[in-house]
């Protein structure tokens, strides 16, 4: 007797139609978590999975007991079938194939990792551990060990994460749509750390989009490959207490603050060319500063970058740094043994743009997510880099977490950001018509002020211990003021117009300086307007502006005497203070990323002169609480010869409440000056105690023997003094 047709086509409880099938295997399903893992089926429950090259699968719970005998409905790896279970819980599959044999735990069969309050955080934009929940994570979730990966990407039609473990075969790890907050997240039980990983996304009109990378990935692979790697949560044994403890608890204002710029690539190199570990530059640059007495080093980006003639400035990898120099371990290793030895580590960190490289943020789902779409508010016309969009939420969540990722995860001390300018204004480097004013018709970027604001609000408020630094180059008001007050909130601005106008001063000939005095004296109308840092950075040495030493005129020997005046000049002038590397040894060559510094230099005498100065600047300004306690403040500085122009001598005096005042003079011609009166605070012997001129310094030797009287004469204080030739002198009281 024949079985009807009716019950021969009727479907048993486990099986679903060829089309859902078909989807699958093309990876085009819309949610595969409805079809794959463990459902209901009837009164009891069924399995369904994806296992490319299968030809038999057994299903089993994750303590290895059986289930079941899965039927195959595609020769492509699509099984299906009954499992002996009484709820809902994760399984693994035991794959055949001829002799071959593997076990696949299912994706599918466990539940989602985020909730709803991660959703609601996410949309109001208040969430403050994105870093914790998406990109790569190692956990142990319903009694399997794998990585949770998440990534936001809202107008997807699909995103699946592929990697080594699964073959980059995107239809084998194709993740769950959490729609209230943009968000798709998948568990991969058995996934170990290290393995490299991408996510493959199809955009919302169904074209395949290339590869992108993790935009919260802890670590990347070494360029030229762009992968996200998943990496093990940071483990550091921290012993930087009492360094912490500091830095949260004093006002910085009033701290000596000496910064070592660094480009780590460059500072120094192995002998075969290639780049030192963290280890390595551990070894060697923190004892150099130390030694050199600085108190902060700056790093150029180390923020993982594809292209090492950007410097890290165009960054494609925001929470990774750079795998160029080891494991992000390593890293941590530096900042550590930094603070044992009580130097502060600050990062140079880039909101204002990122690449438009195709394995990066640029249209990350098919549509401008992390960028404007109009290119007259989304493109840098200098960098040829895309803007972020500071006006939506996520955006904005996405870099003020990553502040707090770095000072969080990594200790760090500081952030100077870059290229502040550029994000303030709407015109920037634009001309008529190719700029949209913001609401009220101004070229103000007003959602780019709020973005700032909240994240030093927030940065400042988790970890009262970092700075803020801003690079930022107009005269836009309250940089370094209190958001509260209407300023931007960060902790100190870099002093362009210092650095602009002193340095254009000292590259004139000394005849001509007389003509020029303003362009010194100039900046003490507004250098209490801010929280300043003066710097000597990396954007004066390069692009064919030459090194520090070779912008200085005359002879050899001159331009020595008038780099070491500078210096000096600077480290009494108000203000923190920058150098770039390679600076404070006076190399001769412009810098170059590709290359060491030219520590060679320093077996000669007028290289060796210049670093020691440096060192004993650092020193002298370390140990004189009247050279740093006032930085900021006006009561901290008083014009003792302000309009000599025809000498081109500038005089002042440094001070700070129940301490000693330091004395600043400064003869920028090569005149040797004999009894050179000046006023002084109050009679009695004053002692130099620092003289650029000194032959320790590779000067000429020419001083005042370490000494000087002041003279009260009818109530006017004065001592007859020695300038030496193109040289600067610190006198202090012993009073």
């Amino acid at each position: 007797m024949k079985t009807p047709k009716s019950a021969r086509e009727a479907k048993r409880p486990w099986e679903i139609s060829a089309d859902e099938i078909a989807a699958i295997l093309a990876g085009s399903h819309a949610n595969p978590f409805a079809v794959l893992g463990i459902h209901e089926a009837g009164e009891s429950y069924a399995a369904r999975c994806f296992i490319p090259g299968a030809e038999e699968v057994t299903a089993l719970t994750l303590d290895g007991s059986i289930i079941g005998e899965l039927t195959q409905l595609h020769p492509e790896g699509f099984f299906a079938g009954p499992v002996s279970l009484t709820k809902l819980q994760p399984v693994r599959y035991r794959a055949r194939r001829g002799d071959a044999e593997w076990a696949v735990t299912d994706p599918y069969s466990f539940g989602p990792v985020l909730g709803p309050m991660d959703d609601y955080y996410v949309r109001e934009g208040s969430h403050l551990r994105l870093f914790d929940k998406l990109g790569a994570h190692w956990i142990k979730h319903e009694g399997a060990q794998g990585i949770h990966f998440a990534v936001w990407a809202p107008n997807a039609q699909r995103v699946s994460v592929v990697g080594d473990f699964n073959n980059w075969d995107g239809r084998r790890h194709v993740m769950r749509f959490r729609a209230g907050a943009g968000i798709w997240e998948i568990f991969a039980p058995d996934v170990p750390t290290g393995v490299a990983y991408k996510f493959e996304i199809r955009g919302h009109d169904g074209v395949l989009l290339p590869l992108k990378a993790d935009p919260f990935a802890r670590r990347s692979e070494l360029r030229p490959k762009t992968a996200s790697v998943a990496a093990p949560e940071l483990l550091q044994e921290w012993q930087d207490d009492a360094h912490l403890k500091h830095w949260s608890e004093t006002d910085k204002r009033r701290q000596p603050i000496s910064i070592y710029e660094v480009h780590a690539g460059s500072w120094q190199r192995r002998q075969d060319g290639s780049f030192l570990s963290w280890d390595e530059l551990a070894n060697s640059l923190i004892p150099y500063c130390v030694d050199m007495g600085f108190t902060h080093i700056e790093f150029l980006p180390i923020t993982e970058h594809p292209y090492d003639p950007s410097w890290g400035y165009q960054t494609t990898g925001l929470y990774a740094p750079t795998a160029r120099f080891g494991e992000p371990e390593g890293f941590a290793r530096f900042v550590n043994g930094c603070h044992k030895v009580g130097i502060g580590v600050i990062l140079d960190w880039v909101p204002a743009h990122f690449p438009t490289d195709e394995h990066g943020l640029g249209w990350f789902d098919g549509t401008a997510l992390y960028e404007h779409e109009d290119p007259r508010k989304g493109f840098h016309p200098d960098w040829n880099t895309a803007i972020y969009n500071f006006g939506r939420t996520e955006v904005q969540s996405y870099l003020v977490n990553n502040a707090l990722y770095w000072a969080e995860k990594f200790h760090l001390d500081g952030l100077r950001v870059d290229a502040v300018a550029s994000m303030l204004y709407l015109d920037y480097s634009r001309n008529h018509g190719e700029w949209i004013p913001n609401e009220y018709g101004g070229n103000e970027n007003l959602e780019a002020v709020r973005f700032l604001q909240d994240m030093n609000t927030r940065i400042y408020a988790e970890h009262p211990g970092v700075m803020t630094i801003a690079e930022e180059s107009t005269s836009w008001p309250k940089v370094s003021q209190p958001v509260h007050e209407g300023g931007l909130g960060f902790g100190f601005k870099w002093n362009m117009g210092f650095m602009h106008d002193t340095l254009s001063y000292m590259k004139r000939d000394p005849v001509h300086r007389r003509h020029h005095h303003n362009e010194l004296t100039f900046g003490l109308l507004y250098a209490y307007s801010e929280n300043f840092v003066l710097p000597l950075s990396h954007d004066e040495v390069v692009h064919g502006k030459g090194s520090l030493i070779a912008k200085m005129p005359g002879d050899d020997w001159q331009k020595f005497a008038n780099l070491r005046a500078y210096y000096a000049f600077m480290w009494g002038y108000p203000g923190k203070k920058l150098l770039f590397m390679g600076q404070e040894f006076a190399q001769w060559s412009e810098w170059s990323e590709a290359t060491s510094l030219d520590w060679n230099l320093l077996q000669y005498r007028m290289h060796e002169g210049m670093r020691r100065l440096v060192r004993d600047l650092n020193l002298t300004y370390r140990s004189k609480p009247a050279l740093h306690a006032r930085d900021c403040e006006g009561d901290g500085f008083e014009w003792l010869v302000a309009d000599d122009h025809e000498n081109s001598v500038f005089a002042w005096l440094r001070k700070a409440p129940d301490q000693k005042p330091i004395a600043v003079i400064t003869n920028f011609t090569p005149i040797y000056r004999e009894n050179y009166s000046i006023r002084l605070p109050f009679d009695g012997r004053w002692r130099e105690i620092l003289n650029t001129d000194a032959d320790i310094y590779g000067g000429s030797g020419k001083g005042n023997g370490g000494r000087v009287q002041a003279v009260n004469a009818g109530g006017n204080v004065s001592a007859v003094i020695t300038l030496p030739p193109l040289a600067t002198i610190m006198l202090e009281p012993e009073i």
